[in-house]
């Protein structure tokens, strides 16, 4: 491996790699990506081709096997980050894996463990985080520019148009929550800080069982609530809010801003509006930078699985939730 580049390798030809994730890796400062994997060669082929990727491989299998790759990114459906995230790990590949990073709690215990035990490093591909804005959201909260926190909603919405898409899918981990909500928790739990004690959530389920609109609620152990809601059938808006005692902040565009430069509305206790310019950022890059610099000098993650699947366990308990009418759950 190149003291100054990681090595990547893709399991997957998912759009989320060809429109963000691969193109962040060949634009990044430490990082090269070499090969990307399919179970149709052909189609691995043309992916290459187009995307100036040099090796292509018909099986993923056959991409693990290769020594020239120290990475692994994986964005393949939900259901299969745990599969295939063990296995990387078990070839001595470190993994950037997509979120949410598994089905449940216990299978992110079981990628990490796995990690551990082969000595390599595993992330959640939480991208949000790592961009400036977020930062300085996070910075001004701890600051007290809002006075005390109060409180938190958060909204991640879109039409999902395709009837075979893989979101609609249960057996493949689709639904509103793992696509879309998973934000909205992530969110919450990290302008908290900690973890909520109990979740209670109510849900549209379609035939099949996968829901496509979920509204929950976070509470924590002071009775902050952070409340959201999720729809894989409504128009876009992606935007979370944070109250304190003193006045909110509102983010548009929250998650994915693009790298054009963006704003924090910063409103006082009278509801009147500052703007606060930020500089614009690929998240994306910034991520995968950071996981380069993890690896090719042994640093600390920031995303990790711990991480994963404390989101997870809420997860799951607002699931649970949802399926039982809006009871209240405790999160263990």
């Amino acid at each position: 491996m190149s003291e100054k580049k990681l090595s990547w390798g893709v399991i997957s030809t998912a759009k989320i790699g060809k429109r963000a994730v691969n193109p962040a890796i060949q634009a990044s400062s430490n990082g090269e990506l070499l090969a990307v994997a399919s179970r149709d060669e052909a189609r691995a082929k043309a992916f290459a081709e187009e995307a100036g990727i040099p090796t292509s491989y018909g099986s993923y299998d056959a991409l693990l096997e290769d020594p020239a790759i120290h990475a692994i990114y994986n964005p393949l459906p939900n259901s299969l980050h745990k599969e295939w995230t063990i296995k990387a790990a078990e070839k001595g590949k470190h993994i950037l894996c997509e979120k949410p990073m598994a089905l449940d709690a216990a299978e992110c215990a079981e990628m990490e463990a796995a990690a551990k035990a082969n000595g390599v490093k595993l992330m959640e591909a939480f991208m949000y985080r790592f961009h400036p804005r977020t930062e300085q959201v996070l910075e001004m909260v701890r600051d007290g520019a809002i006075g005390d926190l109060k409180g938190i909603r958060s909204s991640f919405t879109f039409k999902l148009d395709r009837p075979k898409d893989i979101r609609w899918d249960l057996e493949l981990g689709g639904g509103a929550l793992m696509d879309l909500g998973c934000y909205c928790v992530n969110v919450s739990r990290t302008v908290v800080g900690k973890e909520p004690v109990e979740v209670r959530a109510m849900a549209n389920f379609r035939d099949g069982g996968v829901d496509q609109q979920m509204a929950g609620t976070l509470r924590f152990d002071d009775g902050m609530l952070a409340h959201f809601d999720c729809a894989l059938t409504m128009d876009r808006t992606e935007v979370y809010h944070i109250m304190g005692t003193d006045g909110h902040i509102r983010v548009l565009d929250a998650f994915v801003p693009g790298t054009d430069a963006v704003v924090i509305e910063k409103f006082d206790a009278e509801d009147n509006m500052t703007p606060m310019d930020v500089a614009g950022g690929d998240e994306y890059r910034i991520m995968v930078e950071h996981f380069a610099d993890a690896v090719l000098n042994d640093g600390p993650l920031r995303n990790t699985p711990e991480e994963a699947s404390l989101n997870m366990k809420v997860i799951e308990a607002l699931y649970e939730s949802a399926r039982k009418g809006g009871e209240g759950m405790t999160v263990d």
